[in-house]
């Protein structure tokens, strides 16, 4: 007799997982829950193949994206920048797996670093569809690795590279990934993958599939540190001088000036474009078109502290953690 098919998780289940904010604040995973089988059953063996047998829907993207114009520029700001993010994110990950204390933590971040690697190639490939040519891709590549990746990532890969290649430190590494990588980076992500939908759905499934591998992330880091800190205590104060020294760092990046940049490209083409708006709401109550650069680089800033503050909590990292 054959045993009756495992059921898909909620999160790797695209009609039913959580946005990247509810799941990053409330979702408990663990590296036992999340191992390499785990990963082949849920992730390559469905959610994946779902994408692939096209019974999750691709509208692909609209002409106000395929045109040069302010949106199309957005767009490539945006996912270079994400190209890169993903692409450093991989490289720094070799590192966790090696030093990985136990099995199931390197099969865990193992996959992990194939699904940061995946999320560069599709951030790239998607350019494409929006008519891009290869070269014009790298030559945006190009240029944005040594404007606001030179600005912003490089500092945050040289901290972090400090911390998993030089000091060898498995679970300050976990933390300064979950946190101040991925825990800052997410909800931007959210709001970039709500505001794409009615422009570019073929934008926003890349973001979704995207955030539902970074909510299993965001989960899987916070219980590491948390199952560290509650057999070693005494590691607390280590740790949370490394929180405060990333956020130390993170305060002096121009962060805000790039989104500034990119959200002035997209505000540009909701002006053009407002037909194909109409009455969408980014959120509940709120329509996309009556929303501002300030707003929405608000609500992302606003979410982030949001979303920080729960992990933190969670990984007995702050004051109110018990």
């Amino acid at each position: 007799m054959t045993s009756a098919a495992t059921p898909t998780p909620v999160e790797a289940d695209w009609d039913r997982a959580p946005s990247v904010l509810e799941g990053a604040r409330t979702l408990e995973l663990t590296t036992e829950d999340c191992n390499l089988p785990y990963w082949l059953r849920h992730v390559a063996g469905t959610m994946l193949r779902r994408l692939s047998d096209g019974s999750v829907p691709d509208e692909g993207p609209t002409a106000a994206v395929c045109e040069p114009g302010p949106l199309r520029d957005a767009l490539v700001d945006e996912f270079t920048f994400r190209h890169l993010a993903e692409e450093k994110a991989a490289r720094a990950l070799s590192f966790l797996v090696f030093h990985a204390p136990r099995t199931d933590d390197l099969e865990f971040f193992a996959t992990q670093l194939i699904d940061e690697a995946r999320h560069a190639r599709i951030f790239r490939e998607h350019l494409l569809r929006v008519g891009l040519s290869a070269a014009q891709i790298e030559a945006e590549v190009a240029r944005t690795a040594v404007t606001t990746a030179a600005e912003v990532l490089d500092p945050l890969e040289e901290f972090g590279l400090q911390v998993l290649r030089d000091q060898g430190d498995f679970h300050g590494g976990v933390l300064v990934l979950t946190v101040l990588v991925e825990g800052i980076l997410a909800p931007a992500a959210e709001l970039s993958e709500r505001k794409w939908r009615p422009l570019d759905p073929s934008a926003a499934l890349v973001e979704r599939g995207a955030n539902m591998d970074e909510i299993r992330h965001l989960a899987v880091g916070s219980s590491v540190v948390r199952r560290y800190l509650t057999e070693h205590p005494e590691e607390r104060p280590r740790l949370l001088d490394l929180v405060a020294e990333g956020r130390r760092l993170w305060e002096k990046l121009p962060m805000e000036e790039v989104l500034f940049r990119r959200e002035s490209f997209f505000q540009e083409g909701l002006a053009q474009h407002a037909d194909l708006i109409g009455d969408y709401e980014i959120w509940p109550g709120r329509r996309l078109i009556d929303t501002g650069i300030e707003e929405r680089m608000e609500a992302a800033g606003r979410w982030s502290q949001e979303t920080q503050e729960a992990r933190l909590a969670y990984m007995l990292l702050s004051d109110s953690a018990r």
